[in-house]
């Protein structure tokens, strides 16, 4: 047992369910031990009895009272401990676009997986914790990239910045741009794509399906397209905006478009097609820029650089990113 403690509710907590600071500051405690800590009064914030569902504000002060729990005997909040992997960091640090005490932005490389899952050893997530800070905190993904999607990639540092960034994607003040290489070229030169879809199991995992406005199982997806240049009839370069954020979005409406994304394993389906020669067999899509409402206020935009095999491609194809670099707004409506 230990004295009572008054502890400051820093900035970043700021917002913070009251179960949560606990459960983030005292792990070994169980949550039946913090309900009889706040039922019997000796849980108090600002001298005052309350909920352990409210929300603390910055600055004010919890009251912890000395307590025993499962595996731990005192009262000093306990933080993890950095699992430090030197070629993890040294890795993420060479993919970095753009970093503040706020957030990191990577240029995620295609082929590397976001999260992990079935046969997944490597992931951006598992690698994050070779960046956790002194106080412990492991940058937190806000949003996602398909494994063979390359490009923009925002990771926040701090709990607070993450909860920030994640409302931004839920509300749709997040503007993203990809480029994507598809298989002939779309009758339109601009034009808007509105379906509903459903996942399913298939032999290559999971996909994606249009299907009819239906069940609890079904999402709508939004997204724009703009044709930018093209090569003869065969290949073209395309500029996408998703509005919505649902999985494969973009490649499976290229796929209903009739003009697949080149190179993608699950939903390239023109029979009898061959790759022009010199073009690597991988996906040609690229999270090219992204503009989201900073945590600390303003906005943040950000471009990321072509991966090598889209690189490649354009040099063989004759695409000149001097010609043509689209404006973060073009597709507002």
């Amino acid at each position: 047992m230990s004295q009572v403690q008054n502890c400051i509710v820093n900035e970043d907590e700021g917002g913070m369910r009251l179960d949560r600071w606990f459960k983030d500051h005292y792990p070994g405690l169980s949550f039946g031990q913090l309900q009889k800590l706040a039922r019997t009064g000796q849980v108090r914030v600002n001298g005052g009895r309350i909920k352990l569902s409210s929300r603390l504000e910055t600055g004010q002060s919890v009251r912890v009272p000395p307590m025993a729990t499962d595996d731990q005997s005192s009262n000093a909040p306990r933080r993890a401990t950095p699992r430090l992997n030197e070629d993890d960091a040294t890795f993420l640090r060479s993919i970095i676009l753009h970093e503040d005490k706020h957030l990191f932005v990577f240029n995620k490389p295609a082929g590397l997986a976001v999260q992990g899952g079935s046969g997944i050893a490597r992931h951006v997530d598992g690698m994050l914790d070779s960046l956790i800070d002194k106080k412990g905190q492991k940058p937190r993904l806000v949003h996602r990239l398909d494994r063979d999607t390359s490009g923009v990639l925002v990771v926040a540092k701090t709990r607070k910045s993450a909860m920030l960034l994640a409302e931004s994607f839920r509300l749709r003040e997040t503007k993203k741009i990809y480029w994507a290489v598809v298989r002939g070229v779309p009758r339109m030169r601009q034009g808007r794509i509105s379906n509903y879809l459903m996942k399913y199991q298939s032999p290559e995992g999971d996909k994606m399906r249009v299907v009819k406005k239906g069940g609890s199982d079904t999402q709508h997806a939004l997204s724009y397209y703009s044709v930018i240049e093209r090569m003869a009839t065969k290949l073209c370069w395309i500029s996408l905006r998703p509005i919505t954020g649902r999985t494969h979005q973009l490649r499976i409406h290229s796929q209903f478009m009739g003009h697949p994304i080149i190179g993608d394993p699950k939903y390239f389906d023109v029979q009898n097609w061959e790759l022009p020669g010199g073009i690597q067999n991988k996906l040609h899509l690229h999270a090219r820029q992204i503009s989201i409402p900073h945590p600390a206020g303003g906005k943040l935009n950000i471009t990321a650089p072509m991966p090598t095999h889209m690189q490649q491609t354009f040099n063989l194809l004759g695409f000149s990113l001097d010609s043509y670099d689209p404006d973060i707004h073009e597709f507002e409506g």
